[in-house]
């Protein structure tokens, strides 16, 4: 991973270029080098980007490209998969960047990386700090989808907290933004229709 060593504002991220094909994130005022995705990651994000094209048109989903800003140590997420709301697509004329005083995007997505234990980074990246975070930036839902545990989680805001309702199996996903929406965890975790 790369850090800086010194603490960069998030005008400061906004402006920087290191002349390589690199992905970072901020967090507390460090850059930090985002891996590569893995070929199930990208997969389970490409179908859902199929199955909501029809709902949203390709416009507004983003795959591993849209940075959010966030409050707290973090302060940018690249998420697998986000929404927006048509309302973006002007503000985020120049970069693909939702910043604070913006509206939430509609749905984030985040596929969870293989973990070892629930005190695992991976594991408590997604299912704790970003919780947090996307919580508090007012995201009406999020969705954990972790193939490890073979579990897609639905997290809706309810009077400005998360209610999580787990789905496996044959078990149909509600979505309360996209309730036409005829998924059930199996298929999105496996990726196939």
């Amino acid at each position: 991973m790369t850090y800086t060593p010194l603490k960069l504002t998030f005008e400061q991220y906004l402006e920087y270029d290191d002349d390589t094909d690199n992905r970072y994130e901020l967090r507390n005022g460090e850059l930090v080098e985002v891996p590569p995705e893995s070929v199930l990651n990208n997969r389970i994000a490409r179908f859902l980007f199929i199955q909501l094209l029809n709902l949203v048109g390709f416009e507004r989903i983003f795959t591993h490209s849209l940075e959010l800003q966030v409050i707290g140590k973090t302060q940018t997420r690249l998420a697998d998969l986000v929404v927006v709301e048509e309302v973006h697509l002007e503000l985020m004329d120049k970069r693909t960047t939702i910043t604070l005083d913006m509206p939430p995007p509609q749905l984030v997505v985040e596929v969870v990386s293989p973990y070892r234990n629930q005190k695992d980074e991976n594991y408590q990246r997604d299912y704790i700090d970003k919780v947090h975070q996307y919580q508090e930036r007012g995201i009406p839902e999020y969705w954990i989808v972790d193939p490890q545990a073979q579990l897609v989680t639905v997290l809706l805001l309810v009077n400005g907290q998360y209610q999580a309702t787990e789905f496996t199996g044959s078990q149909r996903i509600v979505s309360r933004i996209f309730p036409e929406l005829k998924l059930t965890a199996e298929q999105i975790l496996q990726a196939r229709e």
